[in-house]
């Protein structure tokens, strides 16, 4: 019986969960940048050229 219930307690007990799910979420961001890389660049790439191309007609 008391195994049980150390157990719930430990199973509801919620503490670090912030930590993780960070972790997580930041493991799911480096993930896609190294596969999406190229793409990443070359949007990158376009929305500075695109940029600089209207600066210089200013």
């Amino acid at each position: 019986m008391n195994r049980i219930r150390k157990f719930k307690n430990f199973w509801a007990d919620e503490r670090g969960m912030g930590t993780v799910e960070i972790i997580l979420i930041i493991v799911v961001l480096i993930s896609l940048v190294i596969i999406f890389k190229s793409q990443l660049t070359s949007l990158v790439n376009t929305i500075f050229s695109k940029i600089t191309s209207t600066a210089n007609s200013i």
